[in-house]
């Protein structure tokens, strides 16, 4: 049986705020299903290089390369590194990049990935096929350091009685697998109806600490900026408020006539290097949130490259980083 195409979150937006045209040359910064590429080909004579850590979603995207042969490229990297790979492909500047960032649904879909505790499987969450795991990190992590993550990246409120339960457990049994875990959490902290699964945000905040998903984030809209042409077009679908902070205030500060984040460093005398395309986020309609309940909490951002230099971004965002964690310092 034949799967239907995959379909992305907010993809004729995204796609639209990009604006394809002929022989134009785009990244698909987050290939996953190939959804957005998919899109951007369907115009005539475009070209397209997808790049994701994921080597299962590039090997599952062999069916667009037979189908569109030479329009479109896949490499397996993270889109951080999207200055590097087009180097690598010869590719000096492009017309547009879309990203859609955090976990893909056939990553959570698949119980041996790990991102999920909908069925049970190990306690994985790597986005790609290397580095620690979240459950090196339930083993490692102080409890300190462990609730300070779980507080930032899930925005959870019963963080530390979270932690305080988890190093507790591990001191009788090693936690390696996603029910283990989740038990341990429903343990402490009670669900209330109608809400989420105790153990949603402490997963969330798991997944992004092994994947680094916020510097990440923050790398690649920089990268962005500088492989744009004047007039290419960036536009980037997150899923929950850490991620759209970061994409909103990277755009306000490269803007003109905004204020720049307190967390960045303040150029507001430089050129502004971006024209923001939406001055709200734009969200999924209700027919959308129906076929796929994940479009609930997307939020799409776009904006226009300018003429001005691309400015080498140094900042130093405050947030738990992998190694720290790990006690790698």
């Amino acid at each position: 049986m034949v799967q239907p195409p995959h379909i992305p979150v907010l993809g004729p937006e995204a796609i639209g705020m990009l604006a394809p045209r002929e022989g134009g040359l785009y990244i698909d910064a987050t290939f996953g299903a190939g959804g957005y590429s998919r899109l951007l080909l369907a115009s005539p004579g475009t070209r397209v290089l997808g790049i994701d850590r994921d080597p299962t979603a590039l090997a599952e995207g062999a069916e667009l390369v037979a189908k569109f042969g030479e329009r479109l490229t896949l490499v397996q990297d993270r889109f951080a590194n999207l200055a590097e790979v087009c180097a690598a492909q010869g590719i000096a500047a492009v017309d547009g990049i879309v990203m859609d960032v955090g976990v893909s649904s056939m990553q959570l879909d698949r119980a041996e990935r790990g991102f999920s505790f909908r069925n049970d499987g190990p306690l994985d969450m790597r986005m790609g096929d290397e580095g620690p795991t979240a459950a090196d990190v339930i083993a490692r992590a102080d409890e300190t350091d462990l609730a300070n993550a779980i507080y930032i990246f899930g925005e959870e409120r019963h963080s530390r009685r979270i932690a305080r339960a988890i190093v507790a457990a591990r001191q009788n049994a090693a936690i390696t697998t996603t029910r283990a875990l989740a038990d341990i959490i429903g343990s402490v902290v009670r669900a209330k109806p109608n809400d989420i699964h105790p153990a949603t945000r402490t997963f969330q905040a798991l997944r992004i600490l092994v994947n680094e998903e916020l510097d990440e984030l923050h790398a690649g809209l920089a990268a962005a900026e500088r492989m744009l042409k004047p007039g290419g077009r960036l536009a980037v679908v997150s899923f929950h408020s850490l991620e759209d902070r970061i994409v909103k205030n990277f755009f306000a500060s490269r803007g003109e006539g905004s204020s720049p984040s307190r967390h960045l460093p303040d150029i507001a005398t430089a050129a502004p290097r971006f024209r923001t395309l939406t001055k709200r986020p734009v969200v999924a309609n209700e027919a959308e949130v129906r076929a796929n309940p994940r479009a609930r909490s997307a939020k799409l951002r776009a904006a226009e490259r300018t003429d001005a230099p691309f400015l080498a971004d140094d900042t130093n965002m405050r947030w738990p980083r992998l190694a720290d964690v790990l006690g790698e310092r």
